[in-house]
């Protein structure tokens, strides 16, 4: 082929790629003490593939953070201390159970008693201990309204709040990294980013992810149109039977609250299929608290957690 032939465009996921990497490398440089939030979920899971790649050859070059609700599904807790092993990362792990034990937070109770609200005392107290100035999360432009008004960088102030009127400008590839004592920065490489894209990019790569993300037979039950795992944190009602079905997560956070979706997708491809056709978005099928309300996820990042 001759030169004038060659395409020099890149394709989307290289596009994406590439921007994430770009912002991996900056922030490592301009922050002092950086980490990165890893649930084992797919998101974070691409968040450790692009940072392997931003300093490939070297070793990641900040910890891995991960607040523990006390209520994760343990096939994903699995993973999580088996992938960061792999990867020689140190993982750093803020308990939610400590925070309630301790009198930081109160236990909620009633229909949905989640622990996703009390994550946000945790998540800021480990921020503090470790003096953590800038902490990279796989937020994506299709998860909810907020993250319209939000940035690639988004600040935090010194009590961990959001403030969208606060949003810096962000001019083309340039960020304003300057922070005063005790506020930090969140990191979003993922904001350009779909849940399609990132299946997408697990596929490419060859990634793997928690088994439960794939269709398999579980004991469920029905709460307001969500299939709920059966789980030792969370009791059925008397008018709602359990029942064995195939079903897979979209997403995997606290038990409590994160619904199943009925599926027969064995493999990364057949996922990608059904997604593409899928009308609902994945936050509004799948997690409890996020359709209560639709700025359930814009109050939780005034508070600090998002």
């Amino acid at each position: 082929m001759s030169p004038a032939m060659v395409d020099y465009q890149l394709g989307q996921l290289d596009a994406l790629e590439s921007e994430a990497i770009h912002v991996f490398r900056e922030v490592a440089a301009e922050f002092e003490r950086p980490a990165l939030l890893f649930s084992g979920g797919k998101d974070s899971i691409v968040l450790l593939r692009l940072a392997e790649k931003a300093f490939w050859p070297a070793p990641i070059p900040f910890p891995a953070v991960h607040v523990d609700t006390g209520h994760n599904f343990p096939e994903v807790l699995d993973f999580r201390d088996r992938r960061v092993a792999e990867l020689g990362m140190r993982l750093v792990v803020g308990s939610v159970q400590a925070s309630i034990d301790a009198g930081r937070v109160a236990e909620q109770g009633g229909r949905w008693p989640t622990r996703n609200r009390l994550q946000t005392t945790t998540l800021l107290d480990t921020i503090a201990e470790h003096r953590f100035d800038a902490m990279f999360g796989g937020a994506r432009r299709d998860e909810d309204k907020a993250r319209a008004k939000e940035r690639m960088l988004s600040f935090r102030d010194e009590f961990g709040q959001w403030d969208p009127k606060n949003q810096r400008p962000e001019l083309w590839n340039l960020f304003n990294t300057r922070i005063r004592k005790g506020e930090h920065i969140r990191v979003f490489p993922l904001s350009n980013w779909t849940e399609l894209d990132v299946w997408q990019y697990i596929a490419r790569e060859g990634l793997e992810v928690p088994s439960i993300y794939f269709a398999h037979t579980r004991r469920v039950f029905d709460r307001d149109g969500m299939l709920l795992a059966e789980n030792p944190h969370l009791a059925p009602g008397p008018d709602e039977p359990v029942y064995e079905t195939t079903v897979r997560f979209r997403t995997v956070g606290d038990m409590t609250c994160t619904g199943a979706v009925s599926s027969a997708a064995t493999d990364v491809e057949s996922i990608i299929k059904e997604i593409a056709v899928a009308r609902t978005t994945e936050r509004g099928a799948t997690r409890a608290d996020d359709r209560a309300s639709e700025a359930a996820m814009e109050d939780r990042k005034r508070e600090g957690y998002f």
